[in-house]
């Protein structure tokens, strides 16, 4: 089997993580149980997924020229995603993800700092790369004007992409139609995608809905196919929703059936929510096997 070939176009961020039992009343200051920074950002995380399943992963994206910045390229390389489509900009902060973790859940402020300038013309600085890629993986925490130039500009390549639309924002029917996939969870799906008359979302055709210990669905025909994953103790859920992306473009580059891709996706997910952090608990092939 010929080794996947994926670039990740999106966001790269510091991950300022605080665990404590109990979420914090509106003006309430409470005690936590711990702090860490992390390595995140979504696009990030998809890379090292995917890195990690085996893939040849290309990140493109920007951090800030704070010391997060040349931690967060460093990481990268010790998780063997190459980091020549990274830049560093003069003057901004990185990208920041403020999380508290709760009663095995989650809840999550995005700072977009450097993130905010991968401009369009940025990405054209790596149309080769794009162009040598099995799937282009891409989410919405850089500047909506980004997306629909990857999403036309991978349509003339014809390369395939894979949209996670989160956190969720609306596009024109025309770049969604641009689409290989896309992977939303189930509240970004209702607000996303109305049910047409038939009673069906629209481009119920490209949907792969992700919707936590449920499992995953997509449609066949007019037919809903749910997808169960395995029951595990939860440790926390962040970065859970871009393992599953990762490994979904591992395996549909290395040709496997949709149901199968997403399988596939739902194992390593499942182990990814066992341990705590976004990248810290994303199996390697070898535990998926």
């Amino acid at each position: 089997m010929k080794t996947p070939r994926i670039t990740v176009i999106g966001s790269i961020n510091m991950d300022l993580v605080t665990v404590a039992e109990n979420m914090p009343e509106q003006g309430e200051t409470i005690s936590g149980d711990s702090f860490k920074t992390l390595p995140g950002g979504k696009g990030a995380n998809q890379a090292v997924a995917a890195a990690r399943l085996g893939a040849e992963v290309h990140m493109i994206g920007k951090v800030g020229d704070d010391p997060f910045g040349a931690t967060l390229i460093d990481n990268f390389e010790a998780q063997g995603v190459n980091t020549d489509g990274i830049e560093t900009e003069a003057g901004i902060s990185s990208g920041l993800a403020n999380i508290i973790v709760s009663n095995h859940d989650n809840r999550i402020i995005i700072i977009a700092g450097a993130n905010g300038e991968v401009t369009p013309d940025y990405v054209d600085g790596f149309k080769k790369q794009i162009e040598e890629s099995d799937y282009v993986l891409i989410q919405f925490e850089i500047p909506k004007k980004t997306i629909e130039h990857i999403l036309d500009l991978c349509g003339t390549l014809g390369v395939p992409v894979i949209i996670n639309p989160a956190p969720a924002m609306q596009l024109d029917d025309a770049y969604w139609e641009k689409a290989a996939y896309i992977t939303p969870n189930d509240n970004e799906a209702e607000k996303l995608f109305a049910y047409d008359t038939d009673g069906l979302p629209k481009f119920h055709d490209r949907l792969v809905i992700t919707n936590g210990a449920k499992g995953a669905s997509f449609f066949k025909g007019d037919r809903m196919i749910t997808v169960p994953t395995e029951k595990v103790e939860v440790t926390d859920t962040t970065g859970a929703g871009d393992t599953f992306n990762g490994a979904l473009a591992v395996a549909l580059a290395e040709g496997r059936p949709l149901e199968e891709a997403v399988a596939f996706a739902n194992r390593a997910a499942s182990l990814s929510v066992q341990k705590l952090g976004a990248q810290s608990g994303m199996p390697k092939r070898e535990e998926m096997e």
